[in-house]
């Protein structure tokens, strides 16, 4: 059974950091491009950052890039989303999420429906 776990959400002040975390198990890890997505309140959920199997290739939403790095540990399992210089419309629950798709594109990244697994999510809280 797959399963994907988001932690290290939490409250932070704006132009503050967080790391988010993704341990997965289940799956052959490396088989996987990953990817992080947010839904807002009143929102869709809405794509972040993604990354190539092996850890090579990223892409950004244009709302993050700067702000946001996306990286993985294969050894690990684990995919990460540091966050820095929050600002409160980054508020928001986290996802992470799984694709076995070999189109590495930064479109079919953002989609939605190219990824196979989810995670829960975890909740970010920016103050203003």
């Amino acid at each position: 059974q797959v399963q994907l776990v988001e932690s290290g959400g939490g409250l932070v002040q704006a132009g503050g950091s967080l790391r988010l975390s993704c341990a997965a198990s289940g799956l052959t890890f490396s088989s996987f491009a990953m990817g992080w997505f947010r839904r807002a309140p009143g929102r869709e959920r809405e794509f972040v950052a993604a990354i190539s199997r092996s850890g090579g290739n990223t892409y950004y939403a244009a709302s993050v890039k700067g702000r946001f790095t996306i990286s993985r540990a294969n050894a690990k399992n684990t995919v990460y989303l540091q966050m820095n210089s929050l600002k409160s419309e980054d508020t928001a629950v986290y996802y992470c999420a799984a694709t076995r798709s070999f189109t590495m594109t930064a479109m079919a990244l953002g989609r939605r429906q190219e990824y196979d697994y989810w995670g829960q999510g975890t909740q970010v809280t920016v103050s203003s």
